[in-house]
């Protein structure tokens, strides 16, 4: 199924209209209100309303200005990398210093000078420099790392520091640039385990990472060194933003829509959960949409808006089985979504702006339109020039631009800018620039550099001007430049599963979504599918729908519950797999799950052995390429240790099913006592389900088929002897028992 794009041609005005004229939805500034938030008026499901809310709702005036300089950290430590990185040394004293190009991290960053990139490559275990502008005969210096670097944050100032978090153990590396060494540590702070997103305060003084299996946020002292504090938060926190005054930060998160945000960061942070449905104008009328996949967040130059891009899980559209990529815009004055809920039947507005932009040639993007405009998003960085967002699709490699000022940015798309090339001609992944992962913007914002995970590259783009309505320079079909850095690690067979893995093209293994839309770095995105059957232009298939409402409604169904399996450690047993034990072993369950991972059948050309094939590649991929989350280090305490007496008891009989020699599973499916469906969803006719592995159990809720249990007390204090016996256990014994689980 291939995707269309649609370029929305009416949210942009004609000649000689203003861009943000004022339209009837405006209100005046008073004191404590933000003039970029919309009058409370009911939702309208017209694009006259989309329209007028975009042209009254814009970011204004200019960031606040702040001081970029910063103290080293730490003292100069032995060179640790490579040579080969030409990089200048730091500014000379009387030079004065440059601001970071941005506050974000990211898998790519621009060093403040412009003279080199930095990128944390995690499938290689280093960080690397890649020097400007880009040329395919200087590949740069990879400067080793002690773990896998997640993401590189390059800062201003004299010394022009780089930031690094490091995955496992979980740190955070400070670098200054060398020109021998390419980069030298200077500072390391050990930090939570899985260490993944960072941002820095205007000043450049403090620096907030977020650690992802551990669910934690630690706030950094650059200065001394030495972390802060450190706050629990949310399953799988990763992208972190803060506000230009440098008053909060706020954290988006892979699993689930709300976002995190933290007050006070200079002294007793205060933590609270922030609501902002996925894609509102695309959930079905009265309800909110859940979301995955929240790896960046980005603000606009003032810091009243804050983009997140994500994946909105059961958006609505033509053959959206999967849901849509989205940006979803937090207006951070009152921390209020921007969009409003969407409602069904209600009378239709049309705006003066509205009968401005629209002729009858304009070409209208609706939220009943039948794709996604992206796939994967994956990072994200606001362009000021152009008041533009740039969009990383790791499924369908590319970049997508959107209007920054619109209600619904995917619905505004500015252009899109391939970056895939040399596509097998057998399995459509990409040779060049797949999985872009990473990006970062030129000075001048003129160009935007992309790195692409599954192939090892980094490409140029030349952006579109917003003055003359073209591309910079030269127009491209592509990427401008690009520089290979390195081949996979892991040889060309792993690496073709790898490249399957993360791409959406292929539409043989999918239809339109990648096994990492809903296995992010192998884990999972904690939702509930729906499996169901029914009719559609090619016949009828069992497939997966994200809520009852994609599924169409003469089918009278609304599936069967379908909770997404972590992969990473847990697919290295011959077999069986699937909640039923259906497929034999894991080729054929990948093989069953290209199948259902689609709207309707599969591709009337595909083959047996184009099926086989694609698993095979995949199913080592998945077995050598995935990297487990950290355990917990220590020994376990003296209540786990009851835990672990209590699992292997005769009374409570866990360790009968859940074999700790294989895993904790026995792979056996038994057939289990019938309790009523969850509300939305169908009974499932088969009573049997396999033993689940309890490997990482505590990190991956909901629990059961049907995510039932949110949390493990939850789970043991509902069994009710429906799983082994725990109905005898005490209230401290059942604490016990989650405790030991938590170790697995």
């Amino acid at each position: 199924m291939e995707k269309r794009r649609a370029l929305d041609a009416a949210h942009r005005p004609r000649a000689g209209v203003p861009r943000r004229a004022a339209g009837p939805l405006t209100r005046d500034a008073r004191a404590g209100e933000d003039p970029a938030i919309p009058l409370r008026r009911p939702a309208t499901r017209s694009l006259a309303a989309l329209l007028a809310l975009a042209a009254s709702a814009c970011s204004r005036g200019p960031a606040p200005g702040a001081d970029a300089g910063a103290a080293p950290a730490g003292s100069a430590g032995a060179p640790i990398g490579s040579a080969g990185a030409p990089v200048d040394p730091p500014a000379p004293p009387g030079a004065a210093p440059v601001r970071a190009p941005v506050r974000e991290g990211g898998a790519l960053a621009r060093a403040a000078r412009e003279d080199a990139l930095y990128v944390a490559d995690e499938d290689h275990g280093v960080v690397r420099v890649v020097p400007l502008p880009l040329d395919p005969a200087r590949p740069g210096a990879g400067v080793p790392a002690p773990g896998r670097p997640a993401q590189v944050l390059a800062l201003g100032g004299r010394e022009a520091r780089v930031l690094a978090t490091v995955r496992d153990p979980g740190l955070l590396l400070i670098f200054r640039p060398d020109a021998s060494a390419g980069l030298v540590e200077v500072g390391r702070v050990p930090l939570p385990a899985d260490a993944w997103g960072i941002a820095v305060t205007p000043d450049e003084k403090t620096a907030f990472v977020t650690s992802a299996w551990t669910h934690k946020v630690s706030a950094v002292d650059l200065e001394a060194g030495r972390a802060r504090w450190t706050v629990d938060v949310a399953r799988e926190p990763r992208g972190v933003a803060v506000l230009p005054d440098g008053s909060a930060a706020y954290v988006s998160h892979l699993v689930g829509a709300d976002l995190t945000r933290i007050d006070d960061l200079g002294g007793a942070p205060r933590v609270r959960r922030v609501a902002l449905p996925a894609s509102p104008l695309r959930a079905p009328s009265g309800e909110r949409l859940a979301a995955s996949l929240g790896y960046a967040l980005a603000l606009s130059e003032d810091g009243r808006r804050l983009f997140a891009a994500r994946h909105a899980l059961g958006a609505m559209g033509h053959a959206a089985w999967f849901g849509a990529a989205t940006v979803d815009v937090l207006l951070t004055g009152r921390d209020e979504p921007l969009a409003p809920p969407h409602h069904g039947n209600l009378p239709v507005l049309r705006s003066a702006f509205a009968e401005q932009v629209i002729t009858p040639e304009s070409v209208i993007t609706l939220p009943g339109a039948s794709v996604t405009p992206v796939t994967q998003p994956r990072a994200a960085v606001y362009r000021k020039r152009a008041r533009t967002l740039l969009v990383a699709g790791e499924g369908d490699d590319l970049v997508l631009e959107v209007d920054a000022t619109a209600v619904d940015p995917t619905l505004a798309i500015v252009k899109s800018y391939p970056v895939g090339g040399r596509y097998d001609p057998h399995i459509r992944v990409a040779g060049a620039c797949g999985a872009p992962t990473g990006l970062a913007l030129s000075a001048d914002e003129a160009t935007a550099w992309v790195f692409c995970r599954s192939t090892g590259d980094v490409a140029a783009l030349r952006l579109h001007d917003p003055a003359a309505g073209a591309v910079a320079g030269a127009a491209a079909e592509g990427p401008a430049a690009l520089v290979h850095l390195a081949d996979d690690p892991l040889g060309p067979e792993v690496a073709k599963g790898r490249r399957l893995f993360y791409n959406a093209l292929d539409g043989t293994v999918s239809g339109n979504l990648g096994c990492a839309g809903c296995h992010p770095d192998g884990r999972d995105d904690g939702y509930v599918w729906r499996e169901a059957t029914f009719s559609t232009a090619d016949g009828e298939h069992a497939n997966f729908v994200g809520r009852p409402e994609n599924i169409p409604e003469v089918a009278k169904r609304k599936g069967f519950p379908r909770r997404t399996p972590m992969l990473a450690g847990n697919v290295g047993a011959a077999g069986p797999y699937g909640w039923h034990g259906e497929s034999e072993d894991l080729v054929g369950r990948l093989q069953t799950g290209m199948g259902l991972h689609r709207w309707g059948g599969l591709p009337i050309d595909h083959t047996q052995a184009g099926l086989a094939a694609r698993a095979t590649y995949l199913a080592m991929f998945l077995r050598r390429g995935l990297v487990t989350p950290p355990r917990g280090e220590g020994a376990p305490d003296e209540r786990a240790k009851r835990g672990r007496e209590i699992f292997h008891s005769d009374e409570a009989k866990c360790s009968r099913c859940h074999v700790p020699a294989s895993d904790y599973t026995d792979r056996t499916a038994y057939p289990m006592p019938k309790r009523p469906p969850l509300p939305g969803y169908d009974e499932d006719p088969r009573p049997e389900y396999k033993t689940p592995s309890l490997r990482f159990v505590g990190g991956r809720p909901p629990y059961l088929h049907d995510g039932r249990a949110g949390t493990l007390a939850e789970l043991i204090e509902q069994n009710a002897d429906w799983m082994g016996k725990t109905s005898h256990l005490s209230p401290e014994d059942r604490a016990a028992l989650v405790a030991f689980l938590e170790t697995l």
